[in-house]
């Protein structure tokens, strides 16, 4: 079984790696010196980029390759999507049905152990650090919209005056031969009056710039990027194949797995590394078992994401639920002197390093 939850919408910025928050626990009298902790399951994370490209045709666009020699332009208004990136992130989260507890004796020298807020264990007898470096996925910014009073800037009297829209072209494109007449003499020193230092050159020429972008966009029109990112979450339980994890469509963007309006997005998961599962009563036995400390050995998964025959993802990930559960003795932590220090990944529960 497997349980898929669909998140959308624009992030403006979406960690990558989301650093941990944690907090210490001491055990204490007041907690029978014991400190309660989870065991975290996988939740897989699939994030698609997704870039929504919206088009508006320049007024001019017919006459782009015979006044400007362009060929590349926008000839419509319309809307389009493209996807982009796939990404795949592990993330533990607790398990209601694996909470235990770390008994500390009386006298165990100040004992203590890290936690996520959320209950993992991270340490045990050990300061635990997250990990400071958190990546950021580059989210594109959205162009600048040339505005309708922008445009009116640019119209001089002569184009204003022009009846027709073949004589407006005409006269937009000797308005940019112009413009560009001009910045290549100011480079070049031969005016008469060259701006009196750098700044202002270059302000002059920022200035020029802008008017002739503003021209040009009215016959190559304007295309605009806005970069969306979707989120879905998975709890894998066993293989998958062709699990369809949403659709796509240039048209709409991405729509839910059973909208027909998009082409499937799917999902292939095989356990490469998994436990053999108990019998209910022998899992039971060896739950009430354990006295010690409880942790995580993960199993593995490849996981494939696919789109019109193409990969977009393919990668091993750890999966808790393809795994088991082991102790380490209560002993361990007994020792007055010399306190093993004992840390933990928190995303899968399993045992980083033990110091003695």
């Amino acid at each position: 079984m497997k349980k898929i939850i669909i998140v959308a919408g624009l992030l403006l910025s979406l960690p990558g790696l989301s650093q941990t928050k944690v907090v210490k626990k001491n055990a204490v009298k007041a907690n029978d010196f014991g400190i309660v902790y989870s065991l975290p399951k996988t939740l897989l994370t699939v994030d698609a980029e997704v870039t929504k490209v919206s088009c508006k045709a320049g007024p001019y666009y017919q006459y782009a390759e015979k006044y400007l020699g362009v060929k590349d332009i926008v000839t419509e208004d319309r809307v389009y999507y493209e996807l982009g990136k796939i990404s795949l992130e592990n993330h533990g989260i607790p398990d209601k049905d694996a909470t235990y507890m770390i008994q500390f004796k009386q006298k165990t020298v100040a004992p203590f152990a890290y936690l996520t807020e959320d209950g993992l264990l991270c340490s045990i007898n050990a300061v635990y650090k997250p990990d400071s470096t958190s990546k950021k996925k580059e989210v594109s910014k959205q162009q600048p919209v040339t505005s309708s009073s922008d445009q009116a800037s640019v119209y001089s009297e002569e184009l204003l005056m022009a009846g027709s829209m073949a004589k407006q072209a005409e006269v937009a494109a000797k308005q940019i031969y112009r413009i560009r007449e001009s910045r290549l003499n100011i480079l070049t020193g031969e005016v008469d009056n060259l701006p009196p230092d750098g700044d202002a050159m270059k302000i002059v020429i920022q200035q020029l710039e802008e008017q002739e972008r503003i021209l040009t966009e009215l016959f190559t029109g304007i295309k605009t990027r806005e970069v969306i990112h979707y989120a879905v979450d998975i709890e894998p339980t066993e293989s998958l194949e062709k699990e369809v994890l949403f659709r796509f469509s240039k048209k709409l963007g991405i729509v839910d797995a059973d909208d027909l309006g998009g082409a499937p997005v799917y999902l292939n998961l095989k356990a490469l590394e998994k436990q053999s599962q108990l019998d209910p009563k022998e899992a039971e036995k060896k739950e009430k078992s354990m006295k010690g400390i409880v942790y995580n050995v993960p199993g593995k998964a490849e996981v494939e994401i696919l789109f019109d025959k193409k990969s977009l993802f393919k990668g091993d990930v750890m999966v808790t639920q393809f795994g088991y559960r082991e102790e380490l003795t209560p002993v361990m932590l007994e020792d007055k002197k010399a306190p093993v220090k004992v840390y933990f990944y928190p995303e899968t529960g399993a045992i980083k390093q033990i110091i003695q």
